[in-house]
């Protein structure tokens, strides 16, 4: 016996056939549509201002999707959705004669082209008296649900072209992150950065701490790697001569997915000589401000019931202190290794009995300190061991100029005043590879020979930053995970 959904296939293949059958093309290369649904009201209500009751427009021709279907005799009524709304269609016999018969092959979900003027009905809408009517796609399966809503999470994720068929709710939030990343596009242009591209398939896969992905190119024949950030190449730039740079692009770690990471995400990374981590500071929270504004109409967000206030400044407060006081976990207090994993268990987070220091410490920010920090909030000046790339304090080596930005309970950004002694960066990627090898982590940095060769010919003093674009994104639309603001987001085999 076959399922209810082959059925109802099966129904729209026979009105397939039909159609060709008749000469009727059931997917035409092109339709003229003069204006989107939006357009075509906004056209009628000039025209009514003007004319008064009873008024109706030129004529127009609009295209869309199929959304509901009223038949009341020889006339019948249609809703058709475009990007831009809903406008209601009405299809009279007497109007369209033998093309009026098309109307019993439609189904809901088809593509549909009409021409005719506009009018008012007596309910009160704004409806098309068709005069032409034009298939434009045959849907051969129904929209879900009948349009009440796609409400199954997995589907919604994985068919998103249905989530963003049948819930209103959902094509706002990516119309958001559009405006979001042309803010930030304005903001960094206006400030005289250069946008640049950087490669994706790299040698090294360096630049931050994470699994890459490894791929292999047959015509050279060699192992390369999706990258895991931007970072050593658009430090190449400053050492070439730009002073101001800045990349937005999709950068790639082989890494767990939860409510705040993808393996695949949009990474803004920039960098400016002559300056340091103070003034990457500065800079960040009068962007979050100025793109919220932009984007949003507010630097005010509503972010999991928390009113937060995004106007400069931010609260600064060292990494340390901050930790001290969550958790009373000093440091400095705890340079062995084994007493700090220790300590951390003390505090329920899950950290091995072999890890290394920085991880533990990486652990202990994540799980004790950044749920609480709600507020934009700068954590400033981070132990060395975690900052492989960070330049380090001038009164106390054992810590860096580094900082990450925190609001919602989530980083949105990480910056430092870079690392460009190249005797230095060196050891500290020795040291990186050190960690690898004892503890058989892909996570710790790698060593870059080409980029250490850049930076003996000379990088000026540069502060740099990265922000997690989809994090941005959830913050000021107040999406609970990165899937919501991620078209396709990567999920597990069915």
């Amino acid at each position: 016996m076959p399922e209810p959904g082959e059925e109802l296939r099966k129904a729209r293949l026979d009105k397939l056939q039909r159609l060709r059958e008749r000469g009727i093309d059931p997917y035409p290369p092109h339709y003229r549509r003069t204006h989107s649904n939006q357009e075509a009201v906004a056209l009628f209500l000039e025209a009514e201002a003007r004319l008064g009751a009873g008024a109706r427009s030129r004529e127009v021709s609009v295209a869309g999707r199929i959304a509901a279907m009223r038949t009341m005799g020889k006339a019948s009524f249609l809703d058709l959705k475009d990007g831009s709304g809903r406008l209601q269609l009405h299809l009279r016999q007497d109007l369209l004669g033998q093309a009026y018969a098309l109307r019993d092959e439609l189904d809901l979900g088809d593509f549909l082209g009409a021409r005719g003027v506009l009018f008012r009905t007596k309910t009160e809408e704004i409806t098309v008296e068709a005069q032409e009517i034009t298939l434009l796609a045959k849907a051969l399966l129904p929209p879900p649900e009948k349009w009440h809503g796609l409400k199954d999470v997995e589907t919604r994720y994985r068919q998103r072209y249905l989530d963003l068929m049948t819930n209103l709710e959902i094509r706002p939030v990516f119309q958001a992150r559009s405006r979001i990343i042309a803010a930030i596009r304005r903001f960094l242009d206006g400030r005289g950065f250069l946008e640049v591209d950087t490669p994706v398939l790299v040698p090294v896969p360096a630049g931050a701490m994470a699994r890459p992905f490894l791929t292999h190119h047959h015509a050279l024949d060699r192992a390369l790697y999706l990258r895991i950030a931007t970072e050593l190449y658009l430090k190449r730039l400053i050492v070439g001569g730009f002073d101001r740079v800045y990349e937005i692009g999709r950068v790639f770690r082989n890494e767990g997915i939860d409510a705040d990471h993808n393996p695949e995400f949009t990474l803004l990374e920039s960098y400016e000589a002559y300056a340091d981590y103070q003034e990457v500071m500065a800079m960040v929270e009068e962007m979050v401000a100025t793109v919220a504004r932009e984007a949003t109409g507010s630097d005010k967000v509503n972010f999991h019931g928390h009113e937060i206030d995004l106007t400069p400044p931010w609260r600064r407060v060292s990494m340390r202190e901050e930790l001290l006081g969550r958790t009373g976990i000093d440091l400095e207090a705890y340079q062995d290794t084994a007493a700090l994993v220790a300590a951390a268990r003390e505090h329920g987070v899950d950290v091995a009995a072999r890890e290394a220091r920085g991880r533990v410490i990486d652990k202990l920010i994540s799980a004790l300190v950044e749920p609480h920090l709600i507020q934009p909030t700068f954590l400033v000046d981070y132990p060395v061991e975690i900052s492989p790339l960070a330049k380090a304090k001038a009164d106390d080596p054992h810590y860096v100029e580094r900082f990450e930005a925190f609001v919602g309970g989530m980083e949105i950004a990480n910056a430092f005043t870079e690392l460009n002694d190249p005797l230095v960066q060196r050891q500290r990627f020795l040291e990186q590879e050190a960690l690898r090898k004892e503890f058989g982590d892909e996570e710790f940095d790698r060593l870059d020979e080409d980029f250490l060769t850049a930076l003996e010919y000379g990088m000026p003093p540069t502060g740099g930053l990265g922000i997690g674009v989809e994090r941005l994104v959830m913050l000021l639309t107040g999406q609970r995970t990165i899937r919501d603001v991620v078209l396709f987001p990567q999920l597990r085999s069915k």
